[in-house]
This record gives structure tokens, sequence and C-alpha cells, in this order.
């Protein structure tokens, strides 16, 4: 009998009930449902809860395509799409088409990565090879941020 080794997948699951863990909701509809102009409109909408997936870190997946630059596209994306629940967040860094390409991604609050891109050739490359953490530019004075999994320098306190 043979075993196969299955790789691990590229996303985990994270806790989405711990106090402070923050969704993309419907805070927007909450407040407009019961107004007149919803009453008069057909009903389009159906349930308040949305279909946004909470509770997965694709870290693993933009790692793993970071380690793949210069290999072939074709073969970068079976294997991570086979390691994947849906495809949709290979496509939130990685630009099929040159109006698409991105230098860098904001994946969440504080967490950036190279964009990559398809060339010519069908392999996959980072749209600005150059860019480092150095290059990055703290967006906030109260959180870390990362950079390719690296933290990059926060700026100077400034005088209140």
């Amino acid at each position: 009998m043979k075993h196969t080794l299955q790789k691990p997948l590229l996303y985990r699951s994270v806790n989405t009930r711990t106090h402070g863990v923050r969704h993309g909701s419907c805070l927007a509809y909450r407040y407009e449902r019961h107004t007149k102009s919803e009453k008069d409109k057909p009903s389009n909408r159906g349930s308040m809860h949305s279909h946004h997936r909470h509770g997965f870190d694709y870290t693993p997946l933009f790692r793993f395509l970071l380690s793949k630059v210069g290999q072939p596209w074709d073969q970068v994306f079976s294997e991570a799409n086979a390691r994947l629940d849906r495809p949709e967040p290979i496509f939130w860094v990685v630009a099929l088409h040159e109006s698409d390409k991105q230098e860098y991604v904001r994946t969440d609050e504080n967490s950036y990565y190279s964009g990559l891109w398809v060339d010519e050739a069908g392999l996959l490359q980072k749209v600005n090879p150059l860019l480092t953490p150095e290059h990055m530019e703290s967006f906030s004075d109260y959180y870390t941020h990362s950079f390719n999994g690296v933290v990059f320098a926060q700026p100077l306190s400034r005088k209140r």
C-alpha cells in the first residue's frame, strides 16, 4: 500500500469569535432597511447575513506564491488551487492582465505583499522586483505593518 503525503493547505482557519474581531458587515443596510424609500422598493434583499467568508487567513498562500516567482504560472496555479478552499484569493495578489497590475497589495489592516503578474512567457513575476520593506511607508503610528512577512520601520513618533 502506498501512502501519499498530502501537502498542507494554503490557508488556515482563524478565531472569529474573539472580542474585537471585526467583520465587513451590513451596517449600511441596517440603517436603511426600515426607511420609506426602502419600503416602496420591490424587495431585492434577502437576509441581512452577508456572503463574506470570515475566519480564513491566506498568508500561507501569499508566501507560497512569492516562493514560486519565475516559475510557470500554469503549474503554480494548479498546485495552489488544489490546496485552497476556492481560487479567488490567488487573484488578490496575481494579476492576469496588464491593467490589473499593482506594485503591492494590502491583504488586511497591516499586511502588504508584492503584487504579482503573469508575463508573456507564462511565468509568475513580481510587478516591481525592486520593492522592499525599506521602500514601504507606514500608514499608521499605532500598528505594526509588514511587507511580504517582514515588519517595516515605523515612522518617528510625532510630537503632540
